[in-house]
């Protein structure tokens, strides 16, 4: 069983806040670019039904082997929300693992923020002992590639769902 729960992460330049329903409304805009669902599928939500995905996300996992850590991007300069951190972490034993994803809005991106925030994320689940992270990105996602590879992720030869899984092991 993982107790673990998202806290607040602080990087140069970004707070990775822990996500609450209320941020639907403020987050719809910022995923609402058709383009953006290009790797990650999908297509844009309301802000409702954005709403009710955030409150079954804040439920936590039906499967006690698993915690769900959800976080909004906060440009603290601007004040303003620019994507998403999520991370589903496991434990077996004394060995945890996390599988991360992260998503920056279409008019924040190529300025750092998603490798930051990675980055960021990164060195929190180290902090908390978990030991494996992981990543899966689609062989043509360029720009996930070079977040993960700054992240200190590597791609393995394992594909899943047609994404490489890209992975870091410490410990």
């Amino acid at each position: 069983m993982t107790t673990l729960k998202p806290e607040t992460i602080r990087t140069d330049r970004l707070s990775l806040l822990p996500l609450q329903v209320g941020h639907a409304d403020e987050m719809a805009p910022v995923l609402s670019d058709p383009d953006l669902h290009a790797f990650i599928g999908g297509a844009p939500e309301s802000a409702q039904t954005l709403r009710a995905r955030y409150e079954r996300w804040a439920d936590g996992s039906p499967d006690p082997s698993q915690a769900w850590c959800n976080w909004v991007i906060q440009l603290r300069d601007a004040a303003c929300l620019t994507g998403t951190l999520q991370a589903t972490i496991t434990a077996d034993g004394h060995k945890a693992a996390a599988e991360i994803a992260w998503v920056v809005g279409t008019p924040w991106q190529r300025r750092g923020i998603a490798t930051e925030a990675a980055q960021g994320l990164v060195a929190w689940l180290r902090e908390h002992a978990v030991l494996t992270v992981t990543a899966h990105i689609h062989p043509d996602h360029k720009a996930s590639a070079a977040v993960a590879t700054a992240a200190g992720l590597t791609p393995t030869d394992q594909w899943r769902d047609g994404e490489i899984r890209w992975q870091l092991t410490t410990g």
